[in-house]
């Protein structure tokens, strides 16, 4: 089997091929932690989370960072307003030091709930500030910075290629088509490395600037307070934990045009070499045809989709339902289709603890299912198609649930289910739990009141079998217990 994704930066489907065999290096952007994330975030940490699944599946040992911003990113991507941060913390009434750490716990918290595999480097960009100060150095001594009244900033001009990733036309691109025009910056384009604390203010999060970072002033003394830009602390951490050149960078495709294009600038022009090999993008999530929008009230958070009695693992279900390169659409209805696959995928997987391994390899009858685990890691292996992955599970689950429970080789069907889980995450095996011996001795019974036509006992059986939460689904052949929905 082969792993292909489609890369960004070749606008093309490529096999897959790590630097180092059977290792991979993968920084994936994390969230700005100033308030909860909504769906279409956590839409990409699923497919995120798919992709370092099929990975190791693959045998490949995964080296993971996820940054955290707490600090940097403004309101807007012109480098002015405010840190979100800021924001977040005069709107609670707390300092952004508490809003970081409230908001990271809860993101984390997040993630667990949704079963993702949390990555080994969980960066805070305030955990990384020497280290995105040494990387402005460098690139200052390279020449590629220069300083304006409110920062450092880079010179995209001295970077050939700045737009070629994006394919951005900054020859016709007016001021402000992109991002604001500030009117001391040499370039529409430029971006800060390192903005300054405005003269007078004061924030939660500030640190010295370096003297040898600032240009010589008539009061050169004068400490000069200030925070990193937003763009600076994924080229930092990357290149300090991961080295200058890593396997795959993930993200969504509105980092593409700015944040990830400056990524791109600022690390190569420090390292001299490419910045990552492999560029996965994520679409966009609508919520009922609408772009995720406060102004028209399509917010909603894992904890909105909690209150309406779904869990967490039927809103995982549904993004897997999609390709990570297409845009999705989220609405109530769809949820709930979603919650009712997961649920018929449990009765099915449920059917294990009812069958035994009785069956003779040379059964004609036996459904064999080593064969479906592997088409359905091939299936994910062609650019995390879980749309195919999911088809070739219905299928065969649709076999199994109307086959008799004798045809059914049990330990072919937990290596499937097994597989299931690994790849997707939706913790079939979890939460699919044996019944008790009670309910089973009831569930004889009934079946004994049946062979002797004793319908009444049947029915009272029936329904004490109900108030546990279990369903018996009656066939010539077998009587087969099934969750309550």
């Amino acid at each position: 089997m082969t792993l292909k994704f489609y890369n960004t930066l070749t606008s093309q489907v490529d096999e897959f091929v790590s630097i180092i065999p059977n290792k991979v290096t993968l920084y994936t952007c994390g969230p700005t932690v100033y308030s909860y994330p909504h769906i279409g975030n956590w839409a990409a940490y699923i497919y995120w989370d798919t992709l370092v699944r099929i990975l190791m599946v693959n045998k490949y040992d995964v080296t993971r960072v996820m940054n955290i911003t707490d600090v940097g990113h403004l309101t807007s991507d012109a480098d002015d307003g405010e840190d979100k941060l800021e924001v977040g913390a005069r709107r609670e009434g707390k300092t952004a030091w508490e809003i970081a750490k409230f908001y990271t716990d809860d993101f984390i918290n997040g993630m667990t709930k949704l079963g993702l595999i949390i990555p080994q480097h969980i960066a805070k960009a305030t955990d990384y500030i020497p280290q995105q100060l040494d990387l402005v150095k460098t690139l200052k001594e390279k020449g590629y910075t220069y300083q304006i009244s409110d920062g450092i900033y880079f010179d995209t001009s001295k970077f050939p290629t700045y737009a070629d990733f994006a394919h951005l036309n900054l020859e016709d691109q007016k001021a402000g088509a992109r991002v604001e025009f500030n009117p001391e910056k040499h370039n529409s384009s430029d971006f800060a490395l390192w903005k300054f604390t405005p003269t007078g203010g004061k924030r939660d999060m500030q640190w010295e600037t370096p003297s040898d970072l600032l240009e010589l002033t008539s009061n050169n003394e004068t400490i000069i307070m200030g925070f990193p830009g937003w763009h600076l602390e994924c080229s930092a951490m990357a290149l300090n934990i991961l080295g200058n050149t890593i396997d795959i960078h993930t993200g969504g495709i509105d980092h593409l045009p700015v944040h990830h294009t400056n990524e791109i600038a600022q690390s190569e022009a420090a390292t001299g070499v490419r910045f990552s090999n492999y560029w996965l993008h994520n679409n966009f999530l609508m919520v009922n045809g609408a772009k995720i929008s406060k102004s028209i009230g399509n917010v909603y958070t894992l904890y909105d989709i909690e209150a309406k009695g779904f869990s967490l693992l039927d809103f995982r279900m549904l993004i897997l339902q999609g390709s990570y390169r297409n845009e999705g659409n989220f609405t109530f209805k769809s949820l709930e289709a979603a919650k009712n696959r997961l649920r018929n995928w449990r009765n099915v997987v449920a059917l294990r603890h009812q069958i035994h391994d009785t069956i003779q390899s040379n059964n004609e009858k036996n459904i064999s299912l080593y064969a479906t685990s592997g088409a359905i890691i091939e299936a994910i292996d062609d650019d995390l198609g879980t749309p195919s992955a999911l088809t070739i599970i219905d299928d065969t689950f649709n076999k199994i649930a109307k086959a008799k429970l004798t045809d059914i080789d049990r330990q072919s069907f937990i290596q499937l289910i097994e597989t299931i889980d690994l790849t997707l995450g939706l913790q079939l095996m979890q939460t699919t739990p044996d019944i008790s011996d009670d309910s089973k001795a009831v569930i004889l019974e009934r079946k004994n009141a049946r062979i002797q036509k004793d319908w009444n006992k049947s029915d009272k059986l029936r329904n004490v079998l109900l108030s546990d939460g279990i369903v018996v689904r009656d066939s010539e052949q077998d009587s087969i217990w099934e969750y309550r929905a």
